[in-house]
């Protein structure tokens, strides 16, 4: 079956940084885009960054970006989140995700049908 596996969460200092990875089995990079997700307590789940199944194109929500960075390793089957000059407000549960309708991403938007990972919990305090 298809499966994710987050893990490289914690709790870090302001300004910190942590990198999680995204273990996929059942199948290649190749063929889903992959998404990070978020959701803090009190407030409802939003994209974070996506990279693409077909060219590795990637985006990131406004809020993130030029301190996010999205990766992988096809040879490792993982995806990676790099997560740099953490702020209290980054702190929330993070899920990846697969887009099972196909290899191209819709911007950070959530997938329609998608194969969720357990998720890692950030704490970043102040």
């Amino acid at each position: 079956q298809l499966q994710l596996v987050e893990s490289g969460g914690g709790l870090v200092q302001r300004g910190g940084s942590l990198r999680l990875s995204c273990v996929a089995s059942g199948f290649t990079l190749d063929e889903y885009a992959i998404g990070w997700f978020r959701q803090a307590r009190g407030k409802e789940r939003e994209g974070v960054s996506c990279i693409s199944g077909r060219t590795g194109t990637t985006y990131y929500v406004d809020s993130v970006k030029g301190r996010f960075t999205i990766s992988r390793d096809k040879a490792k089957n993982t995806v990676y989140l790099q997560m740099d000059s953490l702020e209290p407000e980054d702190t929330a549960r993070y899920h990846c995700a697969a887009d099972l309708a196909g290899p191209n991403c819709a911007g950070t938007q959530l997938p329609a049908l998608g194969s969720w990972g357990q998720g890692t919990q950030v704490t970043v305090s102040s």
